[in-house]
């Protein structure tokens, strides 16, 4: 079928004002038609008139928001609870932990951590500090402590004080995706069979390690020793170790045993290669608290 040709004539005036008659061919109907040809022609010409315009167009200088001050934003408790409290000024342990308790305002028995912001590069494999530390009066928690250990030393592990043991027991559980404990301690026979379980204990931090106790030849001492408030504290990415030391029924006395034990444990953490300061500050804090810069007796 041949395609019908609409023709039309043009008058151009070149500079010479010479008249030329030039004829262009458009197709009857189509991309080619002359009314689409025109039609996008115009939409281009539209659109570079409303880009130019954006480039051009002076847009009124907005008004900058203020933001309220961060003791505003705060809930109505925790303003009151820090009336009395000068959060600039570095307080000794035991004042510290007598204005904790006192301007706790939960209804809850709180828990009382401690920060320690530490001078190392988590990412250096001497710098990575993880550790252990017994607390003297343990930290408030009930803990539940399952012991993989053969079925036939599952009552001793009871005795020792698991809440539950047996590797029948938790490797049904673990199956099923059943993670009903705090703690898993074990002895390093049953590493090989926790290891197809990695990828689900991994990542919730209760896969057994040697580094944290929980690995150990006498799996009862490590029992005993988790129950009576043995705690695991490691520094995070911002080379910030975290650890609760206990409640704000405990009273300062008990809680300030507590810290120097975890000051004594954390000292002993400190690498060959930090030369210089390795503790840079202390703040503790309660539940839902303020946070109070404390002395730092640790270099």
């Amino acid at each position: 079928m041949s395609e019908e040709i609409a023709k039309t004539t043009e008058i151009i005036e070149t500079p010479t004002e010479e008249v030329v008659e030039t004829t262009e061919t458009f197709a009857k109907s189509g991309k080619r038609s002359k009314k689409v040809i025109e039609e996008v022609a115009a939409e281009a010409e539209r659109k570079a008139k409303v880009a130019e315009a954006k480039e051009t167009e002076e847009k009124p200088a907005g008004v900058k928001p203020v933001p309220r001050p961060k003791i505003e934003r705060r809930g109505k408790n925790y303003r009151n609870a820090v009336k009395n409290l000068d959060l600039t000024k570095v307080y000794a342990p035991k004042e510290a932990f007598e204005l904790a308790i006192k301007n706790s305002y939960v209804k809850f028995d709180a828990s009382v951590e401690v920060h320690a912001n530490l001078s190392v590069d988590p990412r250096q494999a001497d710098q990575n500090i993880r550790a252990t530390v017994s607390l003297p009066h343990g930290t408030g928690r009930k803990i539940v402590v399952a012991a993989f250990v053969p079925d036939d030393q599952a009552k001793e592990a009871i005795s020792a004080g698991a809440d539950i043991a047996g590797e029948s027991e938790i490797t049904n559980n673990l199956t099923k995706g059943i993670i009903n404990f705090d703690v898993l301690v074990t002895n390093p026979a049953g590493m090989p069979k926790l290891s197809k379980f990695a990828r689900t204990l991994g990542p919730k931090g209760l896969m057994p390690n040697p580094k944290s106790g929980t690995v150990a030849g006498d799996v009862l001492k490590a029992i005993k020793e988790t129950k009576a408030g043995r705690s695991e504290y490691r520094v995070d990415k911002q080379s910030i170790v975290h650890l609760a030391i206990g409640k704000v029924s405990f009273g300062a006395d008990k809680l300030l045993d507590n810290y120097n034990a975890f000051l004594e444990s954390l000292k002993s953490q400190k690498p060959a290669s930090i030369k210089g300061v390795f503790v840079k500050s202390v703040t503790i804090s309660t539940t839902m608290g303020a946070g109070l810069k404390v002395e730092n007796s640790i270099n």
